[in-house]
């Protein structure tokens, strides 16, 4: 196993990063094996031509972990009584008609850029992020489990380019294990993550040097580089088969290490971002506004599907101070992604998607929260070259229904898919019997509104 990390758990960078974050290189084995055999496996798959301005398509999944209020967010029910509406106002946005939360103002400014889904049905009770990352309940599942997406883009389109993974999980370890997420599923190892912000369980010294010997960030890149200059100028890799030198080129690419180099970017663009908080947010993930960054670096770099976990939205109690909390973060952070890929020419290849595993009870319970509520909940579209600046669906008065055009995760994951240049009727991945599995399932298909 190669990677970097600390044995210090409480140690921090400057920029809010635990020091257990590392660049790993092997973990993503299971049941003993190596990365090149990983990638012998993964060099299988066929590789499909470049298209689009980017030279691939890619996704950016946002997961919302605990099931934030669409009632608060994008469904605001001035209506309602107050128990129901809550404390929040709403505000106008670009696009006549559309109103959303006045804790959300920049989004409301990029509403043309946008689609809200009002209407998300198909969720169970369970805190899990299963649902949002494969598109299927966490139940009778074929031997091995449900893939995520990545792992299915992997499996069917593999990497750009060398040293590129096509699936990069920035997500940390959360608390609560049914959050966590970066499984390949039946697909295995092959097309599991690159998760640059994983925690590992043992330490390599490189050159002398670990990460608790490190001030900063920027020493880490610079052994980095070193390395890699050592590895080009010595004989070491050279009796390696081609995967080994591949699963070295993940280590070594200067274009994966460049676009997790966020002292690359420019100042002003990450100030646009913001920080958000390093700290864990109840038994869910950090507020790093910086992973937004890096998700679109990523994509720029060649990598297919991103996934990252923001922050903790299960409010049982105090849901309008912790929406105070949250939500203007979510909003910077949000708003600047789909701001930056619309400025670089990326809107029509990158998808980006923000949701949680179910919404919140229309009434707000006695310790001024909301309860679990998986009969209707919502979603955030952008990008990928939708019809945006619409809503799609809507819920009854209380927000406790779908009203009308209940839309399923499948069909979302249908339009994912078709953004991806994937045709979810006939498109398959192997299981562990080598039967073919569609996408998703027959019936569910992408969502004509934004076609």
């Amino acid at each position: 196993m190669l990677n970097f990390l600390s044995n210090q758990r409480g140690a921090r960078f400057c920029d809010g990063l635990s020091r257990r974050s590392f660049l790993q290189v092997g973990g993503l084995a299971m049941g003993g094996l190596s990365l090149p055999q990983i990638l012998a496996a993964e060099n299988a798959a066929p590789k499909p031509a470049k298209s689009g301005g980017l030279g691939h398509k890619a996704v950016i999944m946002i997961y919302m972990p605990g099931g934030p209020a669409h009632q608060d967010m994008y469904d605001l029910k001035m209506e309602s009584v107050r128990e129901i509406r809550g404390e929040f106002n709403p505000i106008k946005t670009r696009v006549p008609g559309i109103e959303i939360c006045e804790l959300l103002p920049r989004l409301a400014r990029n509403m043309d850029k946008l689609i809200p889904i009002r209407s998300i049905v198909g969720a169970k009770d369970r805190h899990e992020s299963f649902q949002c990352l494969t598109g299927r309940l966490n139940e009778r599942q074929p031997t091995g489990g449900w893939p995520e997406m990545g792992s299915s883009l992997s499996e069917l389109h593999g990497s750009t380019g060398p040293g590129i993974p096509p699936f990069v999980a920035l997500s940390p370890r959360m608390q609560h294990r049914p959050y966590n997420n970066g499984k390949p599923g039946f697909l295995g190892s092959a097309h599991a993550p690159f998760k640059p912000m994983d925690e590992g369980k043992e330490d390599l010294t490189l050159n002398g040097i670990t990460l608790d010997r490190l001030d900063d960030r920027g020493k880490l890149l610079h052994r980095f580089d070193q390395f890699r200059r050592d590895a080009d100028n010595s004989r070491v890799i050279e009796g390696f088969d081609a995967f080994t030198q591949q699963a070295f080129g993940i280590l070594t690419s200067s274009q994966l290490s460049e676009a997790l180099d966020l002292d690359k970017e420019n100042p002003k663009v990450r100030e646009r971002y913001g920080k958000g908080t390093g700290k864990h947010q109840g038994d869910g993930a950090p507020r790093l506004n910086e992973q937004f960054l890096l998700a679109r670096r990523l994509v720029e770099a060649g990598v297919r599907c991103v996934t990252l976990s923001y922050s903790f939205w299960d409010w049982h109690d105090n849901n309008f101070e912790l929406g105070r909390e949250n939500l203007p973060d979510f909003d910077r952070a949000m708003a600047s992604l789909v701001e930056d890929l619309h400025n670089r020419g990326l809107d029509q290849d990158v998808t980006v998607i923000a949701w949680g595993e179910f919404g919140r009870t229309p009434r707000i319970n006695k310790k001024g929260g909301r309860d679990h509520w998986p009969r209707v909940s919502s979603a955030l579209l952008a990008g990928g070259g939708m019809r945006t600046g619409q809503v799609i669906g809507s819920t009854t008065k209380d927000g406790g229904e779908a009203l009308d055009r209940p839309v399923h995760f499948q069909e979302v994951f249908a339009t994912l898919y078709h953004n991806l240049g994937l045709d979810t009727e006939t498109a398959t991945v192997p299981d562990l019997q080598g039967r073919p599995r569609y996408l998703v399932d027959q019936g569910y298909k992408p969502l004509p509104e934004v076609m």
